[in-house]
């Protein structure tokens, strides 16, 4: 019996193989639907994220957001740590961060009460399949421990699987918004 870490380093080569196909047929429109979901929480302290290879691109939605309040974007601060989340805009400069994230030039932490978190896969029950470097979870874990704190999932629809390999300590999405609409969770 293969151990957790071997199941889920297979599902995340999976889950890579599965969306390069819809990156590459996505379209200007893709945030649309997120774009609808923030416009019920103008002015939220929100992060999104800058998209890095094949990932679905928030900054559309991320642009809209920015012109009612404060939206950052994820800087990892180091391996085991909880991300934080430096102020962002279309205008900020950027500069080459960790894993080939872009990062605001000039650091300015805030806390967000809204997370938009990249992943690999979902499942409808808000399940969650990320890199492997258990950022996003620490840091909702963390965030919740302090306020109530909504994790979106934006991923392509077709990022959808039946069965992701779970654990204890990995995070529940709250909502999941795709290119297709959006995913309530029960």
């Amino acid at each position: 019996m293969m151990d957790m870490a071997a199941v889920k380093a297979a599902a995340r080569k999976a889950a890579f193989a599965r969306r390069k196909p819809l990156f590459d047929g996505a379209n200007a429109a893709q945030a649309g639907y997120l774009s609808e979901v923030l416009a019920g929480y103008r002015g939220v302290p929100l992060s999104g994220f800058l998209p890095i290879r094949t990932e679905i691109d928030p900054r559309p939605a991320m642009a809209e957001a920015a012109a009612h309040g404060p939206v950052g974007v994820p800087v990892i601060m180091g391996a085991a740590q909880p991300l934080r989340f430096s102020r962002w805009t279309p205008d900020t400069p950027l500069v080459d961060g960790a894993f080939g994230a872009q990062i605001p030039a000039v650091e300015d932490f805030f806390d967000p009460e809204i997370v938009i978190v990249p992943l690999l896969a979902f499942n409808r029950a808000g399940g969650r399949l990320g890199y492997g470097g258990g950022f996003y979870d620490r840091t909702l874990e963390q965030l919740r421990a302090r306020r109530a704190t909504l994790a979106i999932g934006f991923a392509f629809a077709g990022q959808e699987v039946d069965d992701l390999p779970l654990e204890p300590t990995d995070q529940p999405l709250d909502l999941i918004v795709t290119e297709t609409g959006v995913i309530e969770i029960a």
